[in-house]
């Protein structure tokens, strides 16, 4: 499979690129750029073709990886699609339900495989995790805290517009609503929505098994008191979410094996464009619920 790369910023640099470049069963292709200065510095680095034409990528390659803000990803995965290209794309999906629906359109009617990169999804130890607390019966209730110190450090990420505009609810609520959904059933509800210091925000949902759960979300933690954690009470009795050892260059070659089976295969992954079209709508619900106090689920 022959894979292009759009995106050109820390993420994709430090990320993608080089996820792309080691995978044994791709071909990186090439890169394009909103900044073709940026494209071509980084298509050097992995020794592939710049592009200075989206397009002409398209037509290069069988499929992308997208490494851009999700207002800029959402359009681009479109136009992907259409050309009949199969998708990595990052998390969120989207910024707007309609535009994550666009997405996912897209994808069915062009019947290409797609995959959405939620970290923990695709990291050894907390994947298996997660299928094995899937497959208990009768858990009561969970509680997750994603805590980065993005806004709190130097972090590479901390002048991102979008990250700036959105906040952890967008940026890492995503990842905790992978982990928690496959496990506790969809969420019927946003129950409770509320503000934390700076950016951070508290959760409280209704899930389709009955279980609810609470989520902290928050890119302005202390760095001494960032971190991910998932745990799950029960029937069972208490299960925790295990750290992993693998980065995000390992979880995005396995992203990119899902890919290919999916591509291969015909069938789906579970963390498909579907799959990222149902996280934005209950980040869109919880943002409601912030704003207006409404109850709606999308």
């Amino acid at each position: 499979m022959r894979i292009g790369l759009l995106g050109t910023g820390p993420w994709a640099r430090a990320s993608y690129a080089p996820a792309l470049a080691g995978h044994t069963g791709l071909e990186f292709a090439g890169v394009w750029g909103r900044r073709p200065e940026a494209a071509t510095a980084l298509a050097e680095r992995h020794d592939v073709a710049a592009y200075a034409d989206v397009d002409a990528l398209l037509a290069d390659v069988d499929a992308v990886a997208v490494a851009l803000p999700p207002s800029v990803q959402a359009g681009l995965a479109v136009r992907a699609a259409r050309a009949g290209r199969h998708l990595l794309l990052d998390k969120p999906l989207a910024l707007s339900v309609g535009e994550a629906r666009a997405v996912t359109e897209a994808v069915e009617r062009a019947g290409v495989a797609s995959v959405v990169f939620f970290t923990a999804r695709f990291q050894k130890e907390p994947e298996a995790w997660i299928g094995e607390q899937a497959a208990t019966a009768g858990w009561f209730t969970a509680r997750a805290h994603w805590l980065g110190a993005v806004f709190t450090t130097d972090s590479p990420f901390a002048g991102s517009p979008w990250r700036r505009e959105k906040g952890a609810l967008w940026d890492v609520g995503p990842h905790a609503l992978s982990v928690l959904l496959p496990v506790l059933g969809d969420v019927r509800q946003v129950v409770a929505a509320a503000h934390g210091p700076a950016d951070t925000v508290h959760l409280v949902l209704d899930h389709a098994t009955g279980a609810s759960s609470t989520l902290t979300l928050s890119l302005s933690a202390p760095p001494a008191a960032a971190g991910a954690d998932a745990e799950l009470r029960g029937e069972a009795g208490v299960a925790v979410m295990p750290g992993s050892a693998d980065g995000a260059v390992p979880a995005l070659s396995r992203a990119a094996d899902a890919l290919v089976r999916a591509a291969r295969t015909g069938r789906p992954h579970a963390c498909d464009a579907g799959f990222g079209l149902r996280i934005t709508e209950i980040l869109a619900a919880a943002e409601s619920r912030l704003t207006d106090g409404t109850r709606r689920t999308e």
